[in-house]
C-alpha cells in the first residue's frame, strides 16, 4: 500500500508552499462581484476577472482584516466619494494566503483608488463615445422646448425626499403645473431597468405630456453608477420629449446628464427652472400684449383719421351722384313702362286666339276618347261569358265555386255545368 497523506497534511504542504513561494505581495486588478461586511469589523469580498464578452476568467475570494478595513474603506471614500462595493474594478496590493479548512484566498493589504476613478471616467468615455459614433449623443439636446412647460411626467421614487421638495416647490408656484409620477427604483443594480421602464411608460402617453423629469435627491455618490448605463443614456437620448435631470449631487455628472436637454444640480433647481421658465413666458406674454395694445390704438387712430378723410369726399360727390343716378333711373323707369305696354299688347293677342284654339283642342281630345271606349267596348263585348258559352264552352261550379282543377273534387260532389241556354248538375264517381 502507498504511503498517503491526509487532506489536512496535504494542505499543510501546501500552505507551507504559499508561505515560502508567495511571501511577497501583488498588486492586482480585479472587478468585486461581492462585498460585505461582518460584526466582527472584517470585511469580505468574492474578486473576479471578466473578458470582454463578460465571461468569467478566474475568481477568488479576499478579506480585508478589521485592523485595515476602517482604514481602506475611509481612503477609498475620501478619494472616490463611493464605498467599497460590488461592481467596481479595483487595483489591489494582496497577500496570497492558503488555509488548511478555508483554502485558497487573498489578503487585501492596501487598494489604489486612482484605478478606480480612472476605469470609471474611461468607462464613461467609452459609453460617450458609442453614442457619437451612434448618432444619438446630442438628439434630446436639440429638442425645443414647448410652450407652455406644464405637463411634467415625473421619473422618480415615490418616498424620494427630492420628489417631495420638487412637487412642493411647483405646487405653491402660483402657476397650474400638471404632474404626475412614474416610479422607478433610483439607486441600486435594479436602477438602470427601473428607470428604462417608467420611461417607457411615459413613451406610451407621450403626447399628455410637455417634458420628462428624473429626479433622486440626495444619496450616496457610488449610488450615480446605475445613471453611467449606455441603455439608460441612448434611451434618455432618443427619447421624442425633452428630459430634464435632477439627480442631486453639484459636483459628480452622469452620462444620462450629458445626453439630456436639460442637467441641473438639484430636483429643486429643475423645478426653479420650470417655474422660471413660466415666469419668462408670463412676462414675454405681457410686453406683447403690451405691444399690441400700442400697435392697436395706433392703427384704430390711422383707420380714423382715414375714415374721416373717405367720410369727406363722400360727402362732396354724394350730391353729384345722387343726381346723376336719379336721372338714371327716370329713363330707365320710362323704358320700361314702353316695354311694358308693348309686352301687355303682345300677350292680349295671343289671349284673344286661345279660345278658339281651346275649342279645336277640347273637340278633337273628346274624338280620340270616343274612339278608345268603342274600342274597349268591343273588347268587353268578345270576353263576355255569354259569348265564351255560345261558342260551346261550360261553366262548372261546386257548392256555389268555380271548378278550375280536377283536384278539388272528390267522390259523391254534386256539379253544376252552365250552358249557353241552361244549366245540367252531375256527380263525381
Amino acid at each position: 500500500m502507498p504511503h498517503a497523506l491526509t487532506l489536512s497534511q496535504l494542505n499543510g504542504l501546501v500552505s507551507l508552499v504559499f508561505q515560502d513561494e508567495f511571501s511577497e505581495t501583488y498588486w492586482v486588478i480585479a472587478e468585486i462581484s461581492e462585498a460585505h461586511g461582518s460584526s466582527n469589523g472584517h470585511f469580505y469580498m468574492e474578486l473576479m476577472e471578466m473578458n470582454e464578452h463578460r465571461q468569467i476568467l478566474a475568481k477568488a475570494r479576499a478579506t480585508i482584516w478589521a485592523n485595515t478595513a476602517v482604514a481602506l474603506q475611509a481612503k477609498f471614500q475620501r478619494a472616490t466619494g463611493q464605498h467599497i462595493g460590488a461592481g467596481l474594478k479595483v487595483l489591489l496590493q494582496v497577500r496570497l494566503n492558503f488555509h488548511e479548512v478555508y483554502g485558497y484566498s487573498l489578503n487585501i493589504q492596501d487598494i489604489d483608488p486612482a484605478y478606480t476613478l480612472g476605469d470609471q471616467a474611461q468607462r464613461r468615455q467609452q459609453i460617450l463615445e458609442q453614442l457619437t459614433e451612434d448618432g444619438v449623443i446630442d438628439l434630446n439636446k436639440e429638442l425645443p422646448l414647448p410652450c407652455p412647460l406644464r405637463r411634467i411626467a415625473v421619473v422618480s421614487s415615490a418616498t424620494a425626499a427630492g420628489y417631495g421638495d420638487f412637487s412642493h416647490q411647483l405646487k405653491h408656484s402660483g402657476y397650474a403645473f400638471q404632474t404626475k409620477l412614474f416610479p422607478a427604483t433610483m439607486q441600486g443594480e435594479q436602477t438602470e431597468q427601473s428607470v428604462v421602464a417608467a420611461l417607457h411608460a411615459v413613451y406610451a402617453e407621450m403626447e399628455q405630456w410637455d417634458a420628462v423629469v428624473i429626479i433622486r435627491g440626495g444619496g450616496a455618490t457610488s449610488d450615480l453608477n446605475s445613471f453611467d448605463s449606455y441603455l439608460l443614456a441612448t434611451t434618455v437620448a432618443q427619447f421624442p420629449l425633452p428630459v430634464f435631470t435632477g439627480i442631486g449631487h453639484e459636483r459628480d455628472e452622469t452620462i444620462i446628464d450629458a445626453v439630456a436637454n436639460r442637467r441641473f444640480k438639484t430636483p429643486t433647481a429643475v423645478a426653479a427652472f420650470l417655474i422660471e421658465y413660466q415666469q419668462k413666458l408670463e412676462a414675454s406674454l405681457q410686453n406683447l400684449e403690451e405691444r399690441l395694445h400700442h400697435v392697436v390704438t395706433m392703427r384704430l387712430h390711422q383707420e380714423q383719421t382715414l375714415l374721416e378723410q373717405v367720410a369727406r369726399r363722400y360727402q362732396r360727390f354724394g350730391h353729384s351722384y345722387t343726381v346723376r343716378e336719379r336721372e338714371r333711373i327716370l329713363r330707365l323707369s320710362s323704358l320700361l313702362e314702353r316695354h311694358v305696354l308693348s309686352a301687355l299688347q303682345t300677350q292680349g293677342q295671343q289671349l284673344s286666339l286661345l279660345p278658339l284654339r281651346l275649342r279645336q283642342g277640347v273637340k278633337r281630345q273628346f274624338e280620340r276618347t270616343w274612339q278608345q271606349l268603342s274600342l274597349c267596348e268591343k273588347s268587353i263585348a268578345m270576353a263576355s261569358p255569354e259569348r265564351i258559352l255560345r261558342m260551346g264552352y261550360s261553366i262548372t261550379t261546386h257548392k256555389g265555386k268555380a271548378v278550375t282543377t280536377a283536384s278539388q273534387l272528390k267522390a259523391g260532389d254534386r256539379l253544376i255545368h252552365r250552358f249557353a241556354d241552361g244549366e245540367a248538375s252531375s256527380i263525381v264517381e
